[in-house]
């Protein structure tokens, strides 16, 4: 992970139905910026304003006012560089495999390549690999994405993003409504796709012990604003401030938190369960936690 960012945003603010009784803002004088190579986890309570921030970041929204930069350059500045944005900048919708359409699996997946121009055989490349870091086989690739389960079309459909190799992809709930295989599966792939490629991953979560496990980096959303930023593991030592917008810890930050106020020698900044049952083995076989 480079300390360089690919994506900032400088006194970002956007508005919901401005001039109307509808009238909300949305985003307010939002300053971040998210480093190269990251996974960087998005988290916030209903209307805090995370989907909008992730949606300016490929030009899906426009701000108020306030800027946008990817790799250093102002989105919304004309050139042809900007005009193909949503190729730099890959989004995930919530729920995606209910954007899927074409005849076959291969087809689907191949959609984003082809718009970009490339040849027939970068494409077919390209959609073997995104499957393989999904984890599909290739006896997938004549059959309808209809045919599939849930689980299995929601990786087609990040397997067709993932294909346009973007700079930075954005995954909005990547794994809402899955079980705990389904959700293994899909945090597995955006993973080996980081790994493999070194491109930077947002994800937007309510899923406190999944961005402890998956995530470098974490913002917290609140009201519109950015409450809280940095390290997963420092983000989420900040219990108290987490409850006061709304959030919790991760279980098993709350344990470890728990078992220190009553006096044992363990740290609270512990994000998951096999950290914690490190730690803990230490304390029964006599060692010292920390």
């Amino acid at each position: 992970m480079s300390n360089e960012s690919v994506i900032k945003t400088e006194a970002l603010t956007y508005v919901y139905g401005e001039g109307t009784p509808f009238y909300r803002v949305a985003l307010h004088d939002v300053s971040l910026s998210i480093k190269q190579g990251s996974v960087t986890g998005v988290i916030g309570h209903t209307g805090s304003g995370k989907s909008t921030l992730v949606q300016h970041f490929n030009k899906l929204l426009r701000p108020n006012s306030g800027k946008i930069y990817v790799s250093g350059k102002d989105i919304w500045e004309k050139s042809e560089e900007n005009g193909k944005i949503c190729f730099k900048v890959g989004l995930v919708f919530q729920y995606p495999e209910y954007q899927l359409f074409e005849e076959s699996v291969e087809a689907d997946i191949a959609y984003g390549p082809k718009n970009m121009g490339l040849s027939d055989s970068e494409i077919a490349l390209r959609v073997r690999k995104s499957m393989k870091l999904v984890g599909l086989s290739e006896q997938y690739l004549g059959q309808s994405p209809f045919e599939l389960s849930g689980g299995q079309k929601r990786r087609v459909a990040i397997a067709g993003i993932m294909a346009m190799e973007p700079d930075v992809l954005v995954l909005d709930e990547p794994a809402a409504g899955l079980d705990p295989r389904g959700r293994s599966e899909i945090f597995g792939g955006i993973l080996r796709y980081r790994e493999e490629t070194g491109k930077t991953v947002v994800i937007v979560s309510h899923s406190m012990e999944d961005m402890a496990s998956y995530c470098d980096e974490v913002i917290v959303m609140n009201r519109g604003e950015v409450y809280l930023s940095g390290g997963t593991r420092d983000v989420f030592s900040h219990a108290k401030e987490l409850s006061e917008v709304h959030l919790d810890v991760p279980q098993i930050t709350s344990l470890m938190g728990k078992l220190a106020d009553i006096g044992y020698d363990v740290p609270r900044n512990v994000l998951t369960v096999e950290e914690a049952a490190d730690i803990l083995t230490k304390i029964l076989g006599g060692g010292k936690a920390c």
